[in-house]
């Protein structure tokens, strides 16, 4: 029998707004965080396989999926709102991961919560307070350029363009031609992205970040004191882990070829076996 015959779901009240989750499974409770152009539906191809092994949570952040709206000018924590969902749950502890914007979140929120996480998994994630130098940029002028024209397309309030762009930039990836990655991967992130930016509080999302973690992640990787596992795209553009994850004490990497920014929907399998593999070495 699946696991995920019987899913709880629900909207937890917190911090002023309602997160949308949904739990299935039993054992270790395993938190999967979603990038900040998708939604908890990003893991479709993990949650009943973890599910098979671990008490399995995925949500939608504040601002995406089905979660509450972001007003303009309100102050909230992502950060705080995980904290939060993870109490409503009765969860002391976890593993975490998560990917693009949300393995940022992962890594903050380790270093903020370390007595709360157990394993920690950033898949191409960011690093808050990263800043690319300008050599780095002067490497990958393809990707300057794409984000002038994804800026440009916003300002214009051309979605349809904006996520076109998106789609190059991050699920094709600059390794790659335009539309190389498998379309069915691009028609996913292409309906998750969209309807995040077509949400009425698309921008209120882009003028009203969270609260960024002080001091910042980048400069304190060292003080991670967890197992941790970063899976980082061979097509992908240029990533801070990439070159950061020395820092991370005992940390693992892994690049997984022929895949860009979203490893784990392009080659599912090879991706949950890499995860597997990391957090049963933990129980052995």
């Amino acid at each position: 029998m699946s696991n995920t015959e019987h899913i709880q779901t629900g909207f937890a009240e917190i911090n002023g707004t309602t997160l949308y989750y949904e739990v299935a499974g039993a054992g270790h409770p395993f938190v999967l965080v979603h990038g900040h152009l998708l939604d908890r539906r990003s893991w479709d191809d993990q949650f009943a396989v973890f599910a098979q092994r671990y008490r399995v949570i995925r949500y939608d952040q504040r601002g995406f999926g089905d979660s509450g709206l972001i007003a303009k000018g309100e102050s909230y924590s992502d950060r705080q709102d995980l904290y939060e969902l993870m109490k409503f749950l009765g969860i002391e502890s976890a593993y975490l991961m998560g990917v693009s914007g949300g393995g940022a979140l992962a890594l903050d929120f380790t270093l903020e919560h370390p007595e709360m996480v157990d394993a920690l998994i950033p898949v191409t994630a960011g690093v808050s307070g990263f800043r690319p130098s300008e050599e780095v940029m002067k490497k990958h002028p393809d990707v300057v350029r794409m984000y002038t024209s994804l800026n440009e397309a916003f300002e214009k309030h051309d979605i349809a363009r904006a996520v076109e762009i998106s789609l190059e930039l991050w699920t094709d990836g600059p390794g790659r031609l335009p539309g190389q990655a498998a379309p069915d991967v691009r028609e996913r992130v292409r309906e998750m992205t969209t309807r995040n930016w077509e949400r009425p509080d698309g921008e209120a999302q882009a003028e009203t970040p969270p609260v960024p973690l002080e001091p910042p992640a980048v400069g304190r990787l060292s003080k991670i004191g967890v197992p941790t596992l970063v899976i980082l795209g061979e097509w992908d553009g240029p990533n801070p882990l990439d070159q950061l994850a020395t820092e991370i004490p005992g940390a693992k990497k892994v690049v997984m070829a022929e895949t860009a920014h979203h490893p784990f929907m392009e080659k599912p399998d090879e991706f949950n076996q890499i995860v597997l593999d990391f957090l049963g070495s933990l129980q052995s």
